[in-house]
């Protein structure tokens, strides 16, 4: 009776043993690479994330199990698809984490105290010649700076010259020398995503305590829109597309990169959301969008850019009281914009504009905003080109033609 009982216990202790075993093992494979940096206000909390073990502990021996039966029976060669994703991800962040740089942005407080670092981002080695490397980064990052610095990854710091900036796209690019410089990112496509696609942010969060940080999500939209306020004036000045992805985005990730599995930049990563209520959404600029702003900043140049002379607001703005007695508009005319200023020897001046004119149409584009405007010209026309104009004055009708000119500053 002892005897068997004494057997039965240990076939119970080998079958537990064998159970913590393959728990563990599944466990381990689970947490590799689990620890994550919690920012709270006050301090850091660094917390491991583990899989609920109290349901998947049976599930794990349950695999376990068949796992060994099929290699004791069949001897089928199996592959460790997690293994596989993270030596994935793992070649694709060596292939281009050089090339990821601190940007230190150093501002002269007073005449009294020292220059000091008003801030700090991140930036990309895009290209690289004999004498010079150019990195790009946000034009947030470097707005302000009377000097910038450029910090490598081995910790050298190298002073960079500003090239050019744009704020309607946040772009800038910096130019330092080449000599120290060994690593240059790779550009891929951004038109080529899908949703759901690996993405992989490089930067440094929070400065350089944290240089060189690795986050890990997907591609969670496309196409996104994000209005800019340029002016501060509560009303959008531009809409910037953007990728949306849920790898981790905070402060100092400004002018990072977004890679794919290829170790390829696809995004220029830029902003995200900062509220309470919102997790996991951060925004970064497509690169085929970003190329031919900084193949014209890294020259030195100013982007380019169409420019027709007024100041407006959205026509569903105004009181409609001053719709019908002041525009005299009929009341089919819902969307427009109406000219408050036209300036001296513009394009607009030249077409004979004036205060108060309700623009609907720009070639056969319809008008419902200034961001409307904005877009079709920037993005639809060039300096130099002649366009016709549609608007309302006193209620009539009417078309003008005007050649647009260089816009010179936003």
């Amino acid at each position: 009776m002892n005897e068997e009982f004494n057997q039965e216990q240990t076939t119970e202790q080998n079958k537990k043993g064998k159970k913590e075993k393959n728990t563990l093992a599944m466990l381990m494979s689970g947490v590799a690479g689990g620890v994550i940096a919690a920012l709270f206000t006050g301090g850091i909390f660094l917390n491991m994330i583990n899989d609920d073990q109290a349901t998947s502990s049976e599930d794990n021996n349950q695999n376990g199990e068949q796992t060994e039966q099929t290699s004791t029976e069949e001897a089928v060669p199996t592959t460790n698809l997690a293994n596989q994703s993270s030596n994935s991800i793992g070649s694709a962040v060596e292939k281009v984490s050089d090339a990821v740089v601190g940007v230190s942005n150093i501002q002269q407080i007073s005449l009294w105290e020292e220059s000091d670092a008003a801030g700090t981002g991140s930036g990309v080695i895009y290209k690289k010649d004999d004498e010079y490397a150019y990195v790009v980064t946000n034009n947030h990052v470097v707005e302000g700076a009377q000097e910038v610095e450029v910090i490598l990854t081995n910790g050298e710091h190298v002073a960079a010259n500003v090239m050019g900036t744009d704020a309607l796209t946040d772009l800038a690019v910096l130019r330092i020398p080449s000599e120290q410089v060994s690593t240059v990112a790779e550009l891929g496509s951004s038109d080529d995503l899908t949703v759901g696609d690996t993405a992989i942010a490089i930067g440094n969060p929070l400065g350089q305590e944290f240089a060189g940080s690795v986050t890990q999500g997907i591609i969670s939209g496309l196409d996104r829109s994000v209005d800019v306020d340029l002016n501060r004036d509560g009303q959008p000045d531009w809409t910037t597309n953007v990728i949306q992805t849920d790898a981790a985005i905070n402060p100092g990730n400004s002018g990072g990169a977004l890679i794919n599995t290829n170790g390829q930049v696809i995004g220029i990563n830029s902003m995200k959301i900062a509220q309470s209520t919102v997790e996991g959404i951060g925004f970064a600029i497509p690169i085929n969008d970003a190329k031919p702003i900084v193949e014209q900043l890294e020259t030195g140049n100013e982007v380019k850019r169409p420019f027709i002379g007024i100041s407006a607001v959205d026509l569903s703005t105004v009181p409609q009281r001053h719709i019908q007695e002041t525009l005299q508009l009929d009341e089919s005319v819902e969307k427009g914009v109406v000219i408050a200023q036209v300036e001296p020897n513009s394009p607009a001046e030249e077409a004979g504009l004036q205060q108060y004119d309700v623009v609907t149409k720009l070639n056969d584009k319809d008008i419902e905003s200034m961001l409307d405007l904005k877009k079709y010209l920037y993005s639809e026309t060039e300096v130099g080109e002649e366009v016709t104009i549609s608007f309302y004055r006193e209620g009539n009708l009417q078309t003008a033609t005007l050649v647009l000119n260089e816009q010179k500053d936003m």
